[in-house]
């Protein structure tokens, strides 16, 4: 028993202590794989890309906003031109009912005018008859 707590201590002692379990580099004179060594016009290139990046997801964004805007001005445009038409509509169906108004009210006038002329003419052949009977009975009354 006593020997196995020991086999078993031992084991991991052993295990603990291989490079596997401990770091990846174990001695300096070996090479790290994990870094990799450019020089440095290449190291500018690549801070410049990196920049260029950078910026371009700002530009992005910044067109996205552009565009969101641009969309939001599109819609209150169309409401604005969907409301004119609305009122022209509404001018124009005005306007129709009042032509109609002017054209009823014409229309009577003339109608009035006809209804006049033809009472003046009952009214004068009246007279004419009036005169006429009136002269008549004054011959017969004279005779």
């Amino acid at each position: 028993m006593k020997l196995n707590k020991k086999l078993i201590l031992l084991t991991s002692l052993v295990m603990m202590s291989l490079n596997v379990f401990s770091q990846n580099v174990t001695n300096t004179s070996s090479k790290d794989t994990t870094q990799i060594q450019i020089t440095k016009p290449v190291a500018r290139l690549v801070i410049k890309d990196l920049l260029k990046g950078d910026g371009f997801g700002k530009e992005i964004e910044t067109m996205q906003l552009l565009l969101t805007e641009t969309n939001n001005k599109l819609l209150t445009q169309t409401d604005l031109v969907t409301n004119l038409q609305f009122q022209i509509n509404n001018y124009d169906s005005t306007i129709l009912a009042m032509q109609q108004k002017y054209d009823t009210q014409a229309r009577l006038s003339q109608e009035l005018e006809v209804a006049l002329k033809r009472s003046k003419r009952q009214a004068k052949l009246y007279k004419i008859g009036t005169y006429v009977g009136l002269g008549a009975i004054g011959i017969l009354l004279v005779k």
